[in-house]
């Protein structure tokens, strides 16, 4: 059985996607985000998404170098979204199947360890 937990998914990596992979069923993403709290699906289910609300501007880029460094090292590369100076908002997606694969919930898990300044 295969352990969806965020620390599983946390010591995976993500794999290279040229496409031509189906994408997961909501089923799957749904098992999937049990290793990704705080994600949601998107309506469509083709994407996950996650907002923080941090202290000031200055924290949300601190905030997106760090999912910056990530991304690269993962080679997988979410859509980044800063809004109001401070609400910060991440959305992934496997652009290569156009929707969701095991690679995104690998990154969101790994977002999850950056510590975020949020504003109380």
């Amino acid at each position: 059985m295969t352990d969806f937990s965020q620390g599983e998914l946390q010591k995976k990596k993500c794999l290279p996607c040229e496409g031509g992979l189906p994408s997961l069923t909501a089923g799957e993403a749904a098992m999937y985000l049990v290793g990704a709290p705080g994600w949601q699906l998107s309506h469509d289910g083709l994407r996950i998404r996650r907002e923080w609300k941090v202290r000031n501007f200055t924290d949300a880029i601190a905030f997106f170098h760090e999912v910056t460094k990530i991304a690269e090292d993962e080679g997988h590369h979410p859509d980044l979204h800063l809004t109001n100076y401070r609400n910060v908002c991440i959305e992934l997606w496997t652009h290569a199947v156009g929707g969701l694969t095991e690679n995104d919930f690998i990154l969101a898990a790994k977002i999850n360890s950056v510590e975020v300044p949020l504003n109380n």
